[in-house]
């Protein structure tokens, strides 16, 4: 039994010792520049178009400047306003560095759109993980005349008070555009002013809302 075993223990070492000596043979491997946005799409240019409101054309007019320069500049991206389809329309260029920028570009444009301030829709350009969400009052609970005027009230507070403190502890952007609610942040805090919110439509009295708001604030202050 003995003979029998020495020569697979033979066997067995000599099978490892293949491997080295293959990996030693191999050619190092190749180094490849990374593929620019235009060669990535097949040397085709790529398109967004995100409509304007008519109630946003005028802000758009004023704004115009701060909102071309970062795009073209920096983003290099090629903007332009087609004045006939009320649409802003954006493209890839040869020298666009990534092919990510133009659906950055295109949703700093929309956060613009819905009514968020350019300097705050900026930041969706310089960070990846800032998300932009929206919702109707309508899909929290069905409110009709006085009820919802009062919902939309205690949302904004006496001169905007609640939600400023809402945007402050939760570091968000919010606008409450009628019934319509949009939230700029990143996706926790954005779940955090978000139920902040559904409690006051659903009628909780705003100090509530702020105890609850410092108490989950101080647990993530914990966390991070």
């Amino acid at each position: 039994m003995q003979s029998k075993e020495a020569p697979t223990s033979m066997e067995v070492e000599e099978i490892h010792s293949e491997p080295n000596s293959i990996s030693a043979s191999l050619p190092p491997k190749p180094k490849f520049e990374s593929l620019k946005a235009h060669e990535m799409s097949d040397g085709q240019i790529q398109f967004r178009k995100v409509s304007v409101p008519p109630h946003r054309y005028s802000p758009l007019k004023k704004a115009w400047m701060d909102i071309y320069t970062p795009i073209y500049e920096q983003m290099k991206v090629d903007i332009r306003m087609n004045l006939k389809g009320r649409k802003v329309e954006l493209k890839t260029r040869a020298d666009t560095p990534d092919i990510s920028n133009l659906q950055k570009c295109a949703d700093f444009v929309h956060a613009f759109m819905l009514g968020f301030d350019v300097i705050d829709a900026i930041a969706l350009l310089r960070l990846d993980e800032l998300f932009v969400d929206s919702f109707e009052i309508k899909d929290v609970k069905t409110l009709r005349g006085e009820h919802l005027s009062r919902a939309i009230g205690r949302l904004s507070g006496k001169g905007g008070k609640t939600k400023f403190a809402i945007e402050n502890s939760t570091k968000t952007r919010i606008v409450i555009a009628d019934t319509k609610i949009h939230i700029l942040g990143s996706f926790a805090n954005i779940k955090i002013a978000r139920d902040s919110l559904c409690s006051l439509i659903l009628g909780s009295p705003a100090g509530k809302v702020y105890s609850k708001l410092r108490a989950v604030t101080a647990r993530l202050a914990e966390r991070f």
